[in-house]
């Protein structure tokens, strides 16, 4: 079976056990961003109640966030985790955003540049930057993270030891770039991980993670 076809078998076990997951919940780009910030090492639903947060705070845009002082910041984060650091993190991330002149001139770029762009502001690594290039300005990459490792490693497609330059090459090279199906590949990984094995007769991880 050719990566192509693995994957997409893979692709489509995981959509007929959870749906579609409706991803990147936000009503901006801008809030993507964000979003992608404050979800570094915790869950979406901390990530969730730091926006919030922001939210209700009238904060959830450049200007407030560029005014606030890093403790101000922080304290409205803290639900994320990690909020002293997040905040520094959000603080350079805007400062350079504004910069660069915000989204429609970031958006003239292409995918490479962009990228290379984002991963040169402090605090955004792979994953972030392809979070924001992917969900925030539709380009067609695909986002690894710890779920997608342990997925495809538990279907003995990889050791678990590739670089997340090399799994991301592995998804793009053996997929179309399709924009939509990155999207929901992704969102299925993360749902597909938090669901609890129950190892009966119609587990749904037990489905997906059937041998091919």
């Amino acid at each position: 079976m050719s990566h192509r076809s693995a994957l997409l078998k893979i692709y489509h076990r995981l959509f007929e056990c959870y749906g579609p997951q409706n991803w990147w919940p936000a009503d901006s780009p801008f809030e993507v961003m964000v979003g992608a910030i404050l979800t570094q090492n915790t869950s979406w639903s901390n990530a969730e109640k730091a926006l919030n947060n922001l939210k209700k705070s009238d904060a959830l845009n450049i200007h407030s966030i560029l005014k606030l002082t890093e403790k101000e910041l922080a304290k409205l984060i803290k639900p994320s985790g990690y909020f002293n650091i997040k905040s520094k993190r959000l603080k350079n991330y805007v400062t350079w955003f504004e910069k660069e002149g915000r989204f429609n001139c970031l958006n003239k770029l292409d995918d490479n540049i962009l990228r290379e762009r984002l991963l040169n502001v402090n605090g955004i690594g792979p994953e972030t930057a392809d979070d924001i290039l992917l969900y925030a300005f539709e380009r067609p990459v695909f986002v690894i993270d710890a779920y997608t490792r342990r997925l495809l490693k538990s279907m003995k497609m990889i050791d678990g030891a590739e670089s997340y330059e090399k799994l991301r090459f592995f998804f793009e090279s053996s997929l179309s770039a399709d924009i939509g199906l990155f999207k929901e590949y992704h969102a299925l990984i993360v749902r597909h991980a938090k669901e609890k094995c129950t190892h009966l007769k119609n587990c749904r991880h037990c489905i997906v993670e059937t041998p091919m």
